[in-house]
């Protein structure tokens, strides 16, 4: 089994940058894919950004195109979303996820993941 706890997570101004980790134990040499979702309240929980063990390769919402940075230290076991001019809209409780694989462009989907950790607040203030 693998292990997810995520840290990082705080009260930040609009414009304002967050660095969230996401620190993974156990049997950490069968993740595949890592991933941040975020979930805000009253609203369904959405995909923000993976990276594959292979390459890797990075994926993105269009919604943090350009402002979120996904990175992966395979050697620490750490995932890490790195979150500049951070937007009121950004607001959520942020979830680490992984997965032994990878099905195409079900990447973005919450059901692909096996490993959840239990969230760490964000929250951005206008």
């Amino acid at each position: 089994q693998v292990q997810l706890v995520e840290s990082g997570g705080g009260l930040v101004q609009a414009g304002g940058s967050l660095r969230l980790s996401c620190a993974a134990s156990g049997r950490t040499f069968t993740i595949y894919v890592a991933a941040w979702f975020r979930q805000a309240p009253g609203k369904e929980r959405e995909f923000v950004a993976a990276t594959t063990r292979s390459g890797p390769t990075s994926y993105y919402a269009d919604s943090v195109k350009g402002r979120f940075t996904i990175s992966r230290d395979n050697a620490k076991n750490m995932v890490y979303l790195q979150m500049n001019d951070l937007k009121p809209e950004d607001t959520a409780v942020y979830y680490c996820a992984s997965s032994p694989t990878q099905r195409g462009q079900l990447i973005t989907r919450p059901f692909m993941y096996d490993t959840w950790g239990q969230g760490t607040q964000v929250t951005v203030s206008s």
